[in-house]
């Protein structure tokens, strides 16, 4: 059993940074491999990044990539989604994963935080 987080969100201007942080208690959190995920008002959950236990191996959804950085610090127990040149249509609650291996599909992970909400105003 893993507990996990969310901090950092809330309203930024369009163009601005925001970094999201993700507590990890309970497992071993160098078991994991870590994604986060993004649900609009009215859409479905997307995958947003990932991240390989190691942290060796990154993936990213095509709309992020250039703008986003996950990454993870093993000693915190925390996993970073680093969001920089934010866009309105990156407005969404944003949610922490666990799982066994890095997936875009949210079946990979068992264990979800409670979602953290960034509004990007234009």
């Amino acid at each position: 059993q893993v507990q996990l987080v969310e901090s950092g969100g809330g309203l930024v201007q369009a163009g601005g940074s925001l970094r999201l942080s993700c507590a990890a208690s309970g497992r071993t959190f160098s078991s994991f491999a870590m994604g986060w995920f993004r649900q609009a008002p009215g859409k479905e959950r997307e995958f947003v990044a990932g991240i390989s236990r190691s942290g060796g191996v990154t993936t990213y959804v095509d709309s992020v990539k250039g703008r986003f950085t996950i990454a993870r610090a093993v000693a915190r127990n925390t996993v970073y989604l680093q969001m920089n040149s934010l866009k309105p249509e990156d407005t969404a609650v944003y949610y922490c994963a666990a799982g066994g291996n890095v997936g875009r599909s949210s079946s990979v992970y068992d264990y979800w935080g409670q979602g953290t909400q960034v509004t990007v105003s234009s």
